[in-house]
Formats: structure tokens, C-alpha cells, sequence
């Protein structure tokens, strides 16, 4: 009797195979050519403030990786982030009007997911000369969820208005957003055995801004010994220009989750100089210059590291040395 349903699902593959390149799970390209990517999952979205939000969603896997993710107003496509990044705020909405957003992922070949399920936001309407911040929001706790996840709460901030949104800073790095209502998140992509310290500040529709509540401090279990999350094909040179000796560096960004938009130079064991990209952070080849002075002969240790999504630096690249006038070191 346990076989009839086995006949009855074969016959019905072999029908649909007339009309399906395949019985498989998954769609495929028009030309065969691959799996297309999956719709992405866990599609949330909030208002930030009367103008803008905050839409986030759960990585998709790609048999080749996803290049890109593209972010839906309705029919309109509005943002387009990297693969790597999860979270986009969109901004020049309109006050007091519902919004409807999706998110497609693109692969590197090219091939686009179906849609992701439709989610809500409204912003709040716009307040005239709102010049007041919410108050600071009670007591914060977190707790590891996971090595790679943590479970932070609250207690709500008051407004004079209302509070539209919550962010969640990891040291001085924004780095999650919640609606107005929720006094509790789980922020993810986290580092195993990484010590952590969050903050939780309200914002209004005016975009106005509470003091921080006190640093919660948490530590994820495990082990992570950061030569993952250093920068690799670290390059190190000189050059000489109106007097002046410069150097020249190269690197590949460490593959984190998220877009890494910060690095901090290193020179002869101190910092020396940080790199801050704007909304256009390199992700296959980065490079920076700096002044070195004009004396010739000298020479210098360098190495380089990132500020990662979660807030925390990751590891330092390998380190290089390199002398004024002289060839790579």
C-alpha cells in the first residue's frame, strides 16, 4: 500500500515533464544553464523615520554565489547592494504612506530569483519643528544565541510623538534597526568567541536621536582566530613625487557578511591612518596611498585591517615592509 503514493508522484513527474525542463527542486535558467537563485526569506521592513526604511532579509545561496541583491518599491527598483550585504535603507519616501518592498537576488552569472514575499512599512507623518530626541531607552540585555547570533532587549523610550524606529550600535557602528514597537532583536551574523559591546538609541520621525542606554557586553562561544577576516593579497610599495616619498597599497577585502567600509592602516606597530569608503566600497581589489615623508632609505611595517559588519575589527592582513625609494618589500 506504501507504494501507491511512490507510482502516483512518478507519473505525475513524468507529465510535468512535459511542461518542466525538470522534477527537481529549484527553477532553472531559460537556457538550462543553472539553478536559478532562490527568492530570499525573512523579508523585513520598518520605518526609520516620516522619510525612509529599513529593509532587511536572510542570505540566499547561489550554486555560483549571489552578486547582487535588488530591492523593490512596488514594481520600481530602488536599491541595488552587494551580494554580501542584507540590510538597505530606503530613503525620499513620502510621509504617512504605506510602501510595499521585495527583494530579488542576482547571481554572478546573471540569473535573477524569483521575488521575495511582500512586506509592509508606513511611514509616520512628518512633524513640523520636532527638535526634541526621544528619551534614553531603559536598561538593555543580550544574551549569545548561537556562536554567531545575539538576543538583545530593552525597555521603550517615550517621545513626545512616537518612537518610529530603534538602532543597535556595536561599539560605534550601526549595525541593525528594529520598528518603533519592538523592544527586543536578534542580531545576527556574529563572530564565534568575539567579545561584543551593544547600545540601543531611539529615533523619532524627525530623525532625532536619543543618548545611548549603557554598553551591554556579550561574548559569543567558540573560537575565531580572525585569519578569516583579515584582508588577503596584502601589497605593499613606494613612490616618489614632488619631493615626497608616498606608499602604496593594495589588498583583496576579507569575505565577511556584509560590506567592509572602514579599514585602519597600521604602520611600524601603531595606527597610522583609517580608510572610510562612502556607499561604494570596493569588493574584489582595493587600494590606498598615503604621505611617507622625503627622506629617502627609510623603512616601514605595514599592515592593514577591516571594520566588519558586526562593528568588530577583524584580523590584520599579512604584515609588509617596504623602504623610501626602494622596490617592494
Amino acid at each position: 500500500m506504501r507504494r501507491v503514493p511512490v507510482l502516483v508522484s512518478a507519473v505525475a513527474c513524468a507529465a510535468l515533464a512535459l511542461l518542466l525542463s525538470s522534477c527537481a527542486w529549484g527553477a532553472t535558467d531559460g537556457d538550462g544553464g543553472g539553478r536559478l537563485p532562490g527568492a530570499p526569506t525573512g523579508v523585513t521592513a520598518a520605518a526609520g523615520s516620516a522619510t525612509s526604511v529599513h529593509v532587511m532579509w536572510s542570505a540566499v545561496s547561489a550554486d555560483g554565489g549571489v552578486q547582487v541583491y535588488e530591492v523593490y518599491r512596488g514594481p520600481t527598483k530602488v536599491k541595488e547592494v552587494p551580494g554580501s550585504a542584507h540590510m538597505v535603507d530606503v530613503t525620499m519616501l513620502k510621509p504617512a504612506t504605506t510602501y510595499a518592498f521585495t527583494v530579488r537576488a542576482r547571481d554572478t552569472d546573471g540569473r535573477l530569483s524569483p521575488p521575495s514575499k511582500q512586506v509592509r512599512a508606513t511611514t509616520p507623518r512628518a512633524v513640523a519643528a520636532d527638535r526634541s530626541a526621544p528619551t534614553r531607552p531603559g536598561k538593555a540585555d543580550g544574551r549569545a544565541v548561537g556562536s554567531r547570533a545575539v538576543q538583545l532587549s530593552w525597555s521603550p523610550a517615550t517621545d513626545d510623538r512616537d518612537v518610529v524606529s530603534y538602532d543597535i550600535y556595536q561599539g560605534e557602528a550601526k549595525i541593525h534597526s528594529v520598528g518603533g514597537n519592538q523592544t527586543a532583536t536578534v542580531v545576527t551574523g556574529l563572530r564565534p568567541g568575539t567579545r561584543y559591546s551593544f547600545t540601543v538609541r531611539a529615533r523619532d520621525a524627525a530623525d532625532n536621536l536619543s543618548p545611548a542606554t549603557a554598553a551591554v557586553g556579550v561574548t559569543t562561544p567558540g573560537r575565531d582566530d580572525g585569519r578569516g577576516t583579515a584582508p588577503t593579497r596584502f601589497r605593499a610599495t613606494t613612490h616618489r613625487a614632488d619631493g615626497a616619498h608616498y606608499l602604496d597599497l593594495s589588498w583583496v577585502p576579507p569575505r565577511a557578511d556584509g560590506v567592509v567600509t572602514e579599514y585602519q592602516v597600521q604602520l611600524d606597530g601603531r595606527a597610522a591612518t583609517s580608510l572610510v569608503y562612502g556607499g561604494s566600497a570596493p569588493r574584489d581589489k582595493a587600494t590606498y596611498s598615503f604621505y611617507l615623508g622625503p627622506e629617502s632609505g627609510v623603512s616601514h611595517r605595514v599592515r592593514i585591517r577591516g571594520r566588519l559588519p558586526d562593528g568588530t575589527w577583524g584580523g590584520f592582513s599579512a604584515e609588509r615592509t617596504v623602504t623610501t625609494g626602494g622596490e617592494r618589500g
